[in-house]
């Protein structure tokens, strides 16, 4: 399934297929305060709409994950990364996705924090 999603204000744009079976809440210092429910795809199937030189990003700790948000607005609609294996991911916030129903998604509680 193709689902569109976007930041607030609509200049961070993406599309992204995938079939969503279950969304990751982490408590890790970032996830904690950002409250983004990830979705984890792999970073083929997201298609940015909006040029990365429009976004701003944002890394910390080891510096491997990059946090992409709206300079205007300040939402978070995903983030990019490395599984274990090396494979190039997308970290897609679901809050940031139109036409799902949050409640209807399983959620998983990972504690990032012991990191």
């Amino acid at each position: 399934m193709k689902y569109h999603g976007s930041c607030h204000c609509g200049q961070v744009a993406f599309e992204v297929e995938g079939q969503i079976d279950g969304a990751m809440a982490c408590n890790c210092s970032i996830c904690q305060r950002k409250g983004s429910l990830l979705w984890f795809v792999p970073r083929d199937q997201l298609k940015l709409l909006t040029p990365e030189s429009q976004m701003a990003t944002y890394t910390f700790n080891k510096h491997v994950i990059r946090h992409y948000f709206c300079p205007t607005c300040g939402i978070h609609p995903f983030g990019e990364g490395s599984d274990p294996k090396g494979n190039a991911i997308a970290a897609i916030n679901i809050r940031c996705l139109e036409d799902i129903e949050l409640e209807a998604v399983p959620v998983t509680h990972y504690d990032g924090r012991a990191l």
